[in-house]
């Protein structure tokens, strides 16, 4: 009626008024306004129509999910979580399968995509990628050869890395013995290039180190695993030196001058530890230590054992005052550098002997660590005065199995330390 009204007393304004009313409520009420609408446009106005605004939903995310996305490159497999991961998110075994070598990753958490999503590395038989359990995705490399896998948690990811792939196998056959098919070639590893590292094989010559059953020497365990550890980061692609290759004594501090000759990034000292006669049959386990004025009676006594050789004379006041002054700016990084290869030696040790006791992350006054003008640490690789890790610690398998431990280890620390 009001818009008849506004066409009769011919009044434009309010006829374009109740036109435009016509149209809005029209359409809400699902009624032809074409005609109403033909009528504004004759006024030369145009037509409004309210918008409809859709609601926006945020994306949330499903805690039912955990895994956001699983991917491969030329020599790894990467799983990111939207949660942060610890090594107790991952358990990692090997089967023998016929004539295949299986590694197999059971990572906790469910993947929305683990069905549809296919995984393929060049030089890999074959990987398959299942939800294996309501909260365990599985992840099976398969491979007649054994490819010598290994993993880094970092954060919100858990990174595998494959060392051994096809195209790798042929050519190192002619320099490396065959377990040592276990070690990665140079060229999937250029970014390491870079980072130079000094391996000191404890002890040596005249200085046998610590004694075990049956005459097994500290220095020729620690040498061979120093080897080991020589070989796996070389073919990693790091630039690696070694203090001793042989049985030979060489004085502590020329062991630090040959590490700051070099620039190493990191020094690393490999040993084996000992316990009195009372305690050799429950004494046992691998410890990790960075250098600080010794905080426990336990540290105090390995670092007197470990520091005989150094014929230095000092009061024990006068040594912690020097260790604190001189030492204090490299402190927090090699205790984040020891922190990872402990975890990761024992991720490594306990992937065929579940027994291996973590002897933990300490600090110790090692004067071998003293004068290395980098991140340093001292690994204590098990007890040789134990029965059982005497001869292991003698045994070829068990000081690979310590060296990929440690180059993990070192993986690791560099991936979060660039």
């Amino acid at each position: 009626m009001s818009y008849l009204r506004a066409v009769l007393n011919n009044n434009k304004s309010d006829e374009i008024k109740y036109l435009k009313h016509l149209v809005r409520y029209g359409e809400r009420l699902r009624l032809d306004t074409k005609r109403y609408e033909k009528e504004l446009k004759k006024h030369n106005q145009p037509v409004i129509k309210k918008q409809v605004t859709k609601k926006k939903y945020s994306p949330i995310k499903s805690k039912t999910y955990s895994i956001q996305s699983v991917t491969a490159d030329e020599n790894s497999i990467r799983i990111d979580f939207n949660r942060y991961v610890t090594k107790k998110d991952l358990k990692f075994f090997e089967l023998k399968y016929k004539t295949l070598n299986k590694d197999i990753f059971d990572i906790k958490g469910r993947f929305k995509d683990a069905k549809p999503t296919k995984l393929r590395i060049n030089g890999i038989n074959k990987i398959t990628i299942s939800q294996y359990k309501y909260n365990t995705l599985r992840i099976s490399l398969s491979h007649k050869f054994d490819l010598s896998t290994y993993y880094i948690i970092n954060r919100k990811s858990i990174i595998i890395k494959i060392n051994k792939l096809k195209k790798d196998q042929k050519k190192s056959k002619t320099t490396l013995s065959k377990n040592s098919a276990k070690f990665v070639s140079p060229s999937l590893n250029n970014h390491n290039k870079k980072r130079v590292i000094v391996i000191d094989a404890g002890h040596g010559g005249k200085d046998v180190g610590a004694v075990g059953p049956k005459k097994r020497y500290e220095k020729n365990a620690v040498l061979k695993v120093s080897k080991y550890l020589y070989q796996t980061l070389r073919l990693r692609g790091y630039k690696v030196y070694l203090t001793r290759t042989s049985d030979r004594f060489i004085k502590v501090h020329n062991r630090t001058k040959l590490t700051n000759s070099k620039k190493a990034d990191i020094f690393i000292s490999v040993h084996a530890n000992a316990a009195p006669k009372k305690r050799v049959t429950k004494a046992r386990g691998i410890e990790t230590f960075f250098l600080s004025p010794a905080r426990t009676a336990r540290a105090k006594r390995v670092a007197a054992s470990e520091n005989k050789s150094d014929m230095r004379k000092m009061s024990y006041s006068s040594k912690n005052s020097f260790l604190t002054v001189l030492n204090q700016s490299k402190i927090t990084q090699s205790n984040k550098l020891a922190i990872d290869i402990q975890q990761n030696i024992l991720n490594s040790v306990r992937s065929r002997h579940k027994d291996v006791v973590d002897g933990g992350v300490r600090e110790g006054p090692f004067w071998v660590l003293v004068g290395a003008q980098m991140p340093s640490i001292l690994v204590e690789v098990g007890y040789i005065s134990h029965p059982t890790e005497s001869k292991r610690l003698y045994s070829t398998y068990y000081q690979k199995l310590l060296a990929k431990g440690i180059a993990n280890g070192v993986d690791s620390y560099f991936s979060k330390n660039r």
